[in-house]
């Protein structure tokens, strides 16, 4: 088991990556001087068949009272009616301000029960249990919310988690496409911070792709200290934290005007790094990025173009609703290298429309 910490200065949490945690949780919750505490496990459709006994029973067994709740898996979930019901479901349960939630699953599953412990009685504490390599980025930082059908995350708020319980043991059962739609945002960290993770990333492709548990736990592990090394200077995202957006700009428009069902979120955050790269590269603010970013991409198996007929228009309107946006300009996170990124701001139109023809096409 490794130990990572975020170190914040009100609200430090410990994140443990291994094999086999869900035993050791009622140890860690005791650690949290939790003992005995009322909880609310929160799951999907596919998870909870999985892993769901897996967590309950060692807890359950060490005293703690348990509740179940699970949602339909997928994006549609993470919405206002979700929130609601499962409100609903932790007041039946008798869940009170001593309770706490434990989000079982990937991104979604996150992101909605993180919003549910936020404001749940004002907000209670709550443990992250990711199930995807994607969820190892919106497990960590305290970012959660829900999807409007303007845009996506439009309503949330930032509530860290109190520990973060990542057992690798649950990536031998996502499908391929999982898989690899989790490394996007692994290769994201890589390209906005390190060069020798991105070099690392490609000497472990095989490794990687084929679930070595070792390599998973290591590629985890540097994954989050990106991540937790720009939250710890920037928790709220006032200026810094932006940069983790890499790719991000279009690639939540590509998941919002295809309605949430054509690209997971990796595959649309590879598409929108390419796009990223294309733009750095345009605008004269890095060379020779685009060309490794895509080499990367595609050595995992992720998309690098867009081949549904999405309009410009839409996707425009989609970017000017993106939440880096300041008084209607648009604003980028651009490479200047491979490991290296910048904030532009009132990136012109036309340089985006540009990126976006040479988005289209098909070159998995």
């Amino acid at each position: 088991m490794k130990k990572l910490t975020v170190r914040l200065p009100e609200r430090s949490y410990p994140i443990y990556i291994g094999t086999g945690l869900y035993q050791q949780l009622p140890r860690l919750l005791d650690d949290l001087g939790w003992s005995h505490r009322p909880l609310m496990v929160v799951t999907d459709t596919q998870v909870g068949p999985l892993y769901g006994k897996a967590v309950i029973q060692p807890l359950e067994e060490a005293g703690f009272k348990v509740g179940l709740v699970t949602v339909p898996a997928g994006e549609v979930s993470k919405s206002l009616s979700s929130l609601e019901q499962l409100t609903e479901t932790c007041i039946q349960f008798g869940l009170d301000r001593s309770g706490a939630v434990l989000a079982l699953g990937g991104g979604v599953i996150g992101d909605l029960a993180g919003f549910l412990a936020a404001t749940y009685m004002r907000g209670i504490p709550f443990v992250q249990l990711p199930t995807t390599l994607l969820a190892h980025d919106s497990s960590v930082g305290g970012k959660v919310g829900v999807n409007h059908a303007l845009g996506k995350n439009m309503i949330g708020a930032f509530h860290q988690p109190s520990l973060v319980v990542f057992d690798v043991d649950t990536l031998h059962t996502l499908p391929e496409r999982e898989v690899s739609s989790g490394f996007a945002e692994v290769i994201k960290h890589a390209l906005i911070r390190d060069t020798t993770f991105v070099d690392w990333l490609a000497d472990h492709r095989s490794q990687l792709l084929s679930l070595e548990s070792d390599s998973l736990g290591q590629a985890i592990m540097k994954g989050c200290r990106v991540k937790a090394e720009i939250v710890a200077q920037d928790e709220r995202e006032s200026g810094l934290r932006a940069v983790l957006n890499y790719g991000h700009t279009i690639g939540h428009a590509l998941e919002s005007v295809s309605g949430y069902g054509c690209y997971t979120h990796g595959e649309a955050v590879a598409i929108g790094m390419v796009g990223a790269a294309m733009l750095g590269e345009q605008l004269g603010l890095a060379t020779g990025v685009l060309a490794p970013t895509e080499k990367l991409l595609k050595s995992f198996r992720l998309p690098i173009r867009f081949m549904e007929k999405l309009s410009d228009e839409a996707l425009l309107n989609a970017m000017k609703r993106d939440k880096k946006v300041r008084q209607g300009g648009y604003t980028f996170v651009l490479p200047t290298s491979v490991g290296s990124v910048r904030i532009l701001r009132d990136v012109e139109e036309r340089a985006i429309l540009q990126v976006l023809q040479q988005l289209r096409g098909d070159t998995r």
